[in-house]
């Protein structure tokens, strides 16, 4: 997952380490622990289709992965809308060159989801450019109409989540979803590294907790070890993991959240 900040309507982020917002100050507030739970057939009743935009490969999985594996469980039917390849998550590096990260990232989401049993999910596949947000939105609301359906419900990365990618993808289904009367629900990700339990940034008022029961949590786990592009550190470079134990903290939780 990228860490490009988006210059926009959460323009002045507060100020953090390197390494974000800890989650033990997370954790140690009542701030998550106190928000409303809400249970994945209230979000996709029986009928309707998820929708998941992601703005690059794991994104669905760290976001909603225990979700989507409770879903299809209940049997419900799982389009995920894969808006790039993540080929500029190791930039300058000859290791993780876009070519071989093109290859390399849809198959480990393939594998993520075999692991959150999403054998039967559907994958959509556009190919718009990692890190070119000002195409992206207008590429992806020209196209994003024709894979949804009457009874979908569309999930995407926060409109405000601080990532370029994140937030031009939550514009565009934002605005596709409301022009076909869809609902819409969206899902903070780089939110968790800006933000603080006391941000009032965040809609918090809008925040629903999706409680993983033990099984699904452990599929979950599994299901992002899948990622080692994003999990090793680049030698080639030098840099750290771009998933370092820190940031997959936010991820692994007992439950995610979600904006209704």
């Amino acid at each position: 997952m990228a860490t490009v900040t988006h210059r926009g309507s959460l323009a002045q982020k507060r100020a953090t380490s390197a390494n974000g917002t800890p989650e033990a100050t997370w954790q140690d507030s009542d701030r998550l622990a106190a928000l409303p739970e809400v249970s994945p057939e209230d979000l996709v009743p029986l009928g309707g289709r998820a929708v998941v935009l992601a703005p690059h490969p794991d994104a669905e999985v760290l976001g909603t992965g225990g979700l989507l594996s409770r879903l299809a469980e209940m049997g419900r039917n799982v389009l995920i809308v894969a808006v790039t390849d993540g080929t500029a998550s190791h930039p300058e590096s000859t290791q993780w060159t876009p070519e071989r990260l093109a290859a390399v990232r849809p198959m480990e989401t393939r594998d993520a989801l075999q692991r959150l049993h999403l054998r039967r999910a559907q994958v959509a596949r556009l190919g718009l450019q990692h890190g070119s947000a000002g195409q992206i939105e207008p590429d992806l609301s020209g196209c994003l109409a024709r894979y949804l359906q009457p009874d979908d419900i569309v999930f995407a990365t926060w409109r405000h989540d601080g990532n370029a990618d994140h937030e031009a993808v939550g514009r565009s289904g934002y605005a596709t979803a409301n022009s076909l009367g869809l609902p819409f629900v969206e899902v903070p990700l780089f939110t968790w590294h800006w933000a603080s339990p006391d941000d009032t940034r965040v809609p918090w008022s809008r925040a629903r907790r999706v409680v993983l029961d033990e099984a699904t949590h452990a599929r979950k786990l599994r299901a992002v070890q899948a990622f080692r592009s994003q999990l090793e550190p680049d030698v080639a470079t030098g840099r750290e993991a771009v998933l370092p134990t820190h940031v997959l903290a936010r991820f692994t939780r007992t439950y995610e959240v979600v904006l209704v």
